[in-house]
């Protein structure tokens, strides 16, 4: 029986976290944790968690999880769940491998042939949206999304409003119907700003209103319900596992799931995915991170029917170069391209086993750094901490 040998973890540009299993018998898997202005946090929870895996059989990676998940009396919260989201996927990696199969063999296996995916425009502080949108329909997307504003106080709505509906009418006005246009609210918009926002751009149809409250306002998911009743309400990404969801679906204010695999784990998203079906809610998996936490992504995509469309930091703002590391972009640390590589804005089923990529280990070795990343000290016009 094999053993787990060794992990590794390897902070690389522009701001990713990889983590390397190794087995004894040389099997070799990969995940990706995220959070990383919190590195060192990530990291040290790493080195915890991996004192209590070595040795034990990568076969097993439900029990696994579920140990490492339960066996501290203090759990949850995103830091280990980010940290056991990267082993575990690095086993279902492992797993594959083993087995000659992709991930999603073992999941039910696949429903569909391809799945839609959308990308980033105009960055933190939106802005140049119908240039940057017109780079992304000449490299085949016809989707996309945007921050909906900059951090807004309460009550200060209307030039917000106004830039917002300015970026909205002119993408439009540039493509008419023919890309869909998300809307990230990203939880720093305050309820008496949304009221107002949410009136004025449902006209241009966003395909949906992403995290329009902070997972902490209780019940605001049911005000978004009653104030947006014919957008689609989208959120998720900062939810860890199962019954987090469950509360979240059972109030029925929400159309679209978007948890984020590099949080919940792998097989932990599966499910999310299957209980989400049961409300007849979408699941639109969150990754503005790595190529791991992509394809690791796509493997629940292809062996979830009610998954909608695939995020990817393809182009991202922060992959251009961010807080002083160099730049980097998704098929940078993988041999294999084409796997990552959409067509029309589609990616296709992988074949290949494991999460299906090559990744270049030494690129990797050689490209670890150091790097800390700072916080970025949004503030209102009168000092106040501002959400971002």
């Amino acid at each position: 029986m094999d053993r787990i040998a060794e992990i590794t973890s390897f902070t690389v540009p522009p701001r990713w976290i990889f983590v390397r299993v190794r087995t004894a018998e040389g099997l070799t898997g990969w995940g990706e944790a995220i959070i990383p202005k919190r590195r060192n946090a990530v990291i040290g929870a790493i080195r915890d968690l991996t004192q209590v895996v070595l040795g034990m059989d990568p076969a097993r990676i439900e029990d696994i999880a579920s140990s490492l998940r339960k066996g501290s009396f203090f759990r949850n919260g995103p830091i280990l769940g980010t940290a056991i989201a990267a082993v575990e996927i690095a086993l279902w990696d492992i797993k594959g491998q083993r087995a000659g199969l992709p991930v999603f063999e073992f999941l039910g296996g696949r429903v569909r042939d391809n799945i839609r995916s959308y990308t980033w425009i105009g960055g933190d502080s939106p802005a140049n949206v119908v240039s940057h949108a017109k780079e992304r329909v000449e490299q085949g997307f016809d989707a996309v999304k945007m921050n909906a504003t900059p951090a807004v106080a309460h009550l200060e709505w209307r030039e917000a409003t106004e830039n917002l509906v300015q970026r909205m009418g002119s993408l439009r006005d540039a493509f008419g119907g023919s890309i869909d246009i998300a809307l990230d609210f990203h939880g720093r918009v305050p309820r008496s700003v949304l009221k107002q926002m949410v009136k004025e751009i449902e006209p241009f149809d966003p395909l949906w209103i992403e995290e329009p409250f902070l997972p902490e306002h209780v019940g605001a998911d049911e005000l978004m319900a009653r104030i947006c009743p014919h957008i689609p309400i989208a959120t998720g990404e900062r939810l860890l596992h199962r019954w987090d969801f469950q509360r979240l679906l059972e109030r029925g204010g929400v159309d679209v799931i978007q948890p984020d695999i590099s949080i919940t784990g792998l097989f932990e998203m599966e499910k999310i995915a299957r209980l989400a079906e049961i409300y007849d809610v979408g699941v639109a998996p969150h990754c503005p991170n790595g190529p791991i936490s992509l394809a690791a992504s796509l493997q629940v995509d292809f062996c979830c029917a009610n998954t909608v469309i695939q995020e990817q930091s393809l182009g991202l703002h922060y992959n251009q170069g961010y807080a002083g590391l160099p730049p980097a972009d998704i098929l940078d640390y993988i041999g294999d391209p084409d796997v990552l590589t959409t067509r029309n804005g589609r990616f296709d089923c992988p074949s290949a086993p494991g999460l299906g990529l090559i990744l270049k280990g030494d690129t990797i070795e050689a490209a670890h750094t150091d790097w800390s990343l700072p916080d970025p000290d949004w503030r209102h016009r009168d000092g106040v901490y501002a959400e971002w």
